[in-house]
């Protein structure tokens, strides 16, 4: 709709400008660039402001679509990691997550990086993705009041 009303601002813009080349100078210096602006110049940088605006919006709107992607990506590995007891190698989390090893070890490596989980290597060489706060909720049928004894 901004890209509409643009396109409008523009073709008025436009023919402003016409106008105001075949009008000829019947009016003072300070008159015709008055008249300039308010009429050619104000509708132009009216189309160029909403023109910007949306693409603002657009960038916006994307970086919230990638912020939301990838937290649903580490919600889905961190449930995945919670049906196996809390470690994951990256090549399992990519068959059950329909993605490339690549882009789950990226994740996993970020989540490393932000001490959400830790790497452990196997006898075979492999490294395995541990999340220690998955492994303690077990803990939580042991749970009292803190006022019980």
């Amino acid at each position: 709709m901004k890209k509409f009303f643009a396109a409008i601002l523009i073709v008025i813009s436009l023919f402003m400008f016409l106008g105001f080349l075949n009008a000829g100078d019947r009016a003072s210096t300070g008159a015709n660039i008055a008249g300039l602006c308010l009429t050619v110049l104000l509708p132009a940088v009216g189309a160029f402001l909403l023109l910007r605006g949306e693409s603002r919006e657009k960038s916006r709107v994307s970086g919230h679509k990638a912020a939301l992607r990838q937290n649903s990506l580490e919600s889905e590995i961190l449930r995945l990691a919670t049906r196996n007891e809390g470690k994951l190698l990256a090549l399992e989390a990519g068959m059950a997550l329909h993605l490339s090893e690549p882009a789950v070890r990226e994740v996993l490596d970020r989540m490393v990086a932000e001490g959400r989980a830790e790497l452990e290597v196997t006898d075979g060489g492999h490294l395995v993705y541990a999340f220690p706060v998955l492994k303690q909720l077990a803990d939580k049928r042991t749970a009292r009041g803190i006022l019980d004894e």
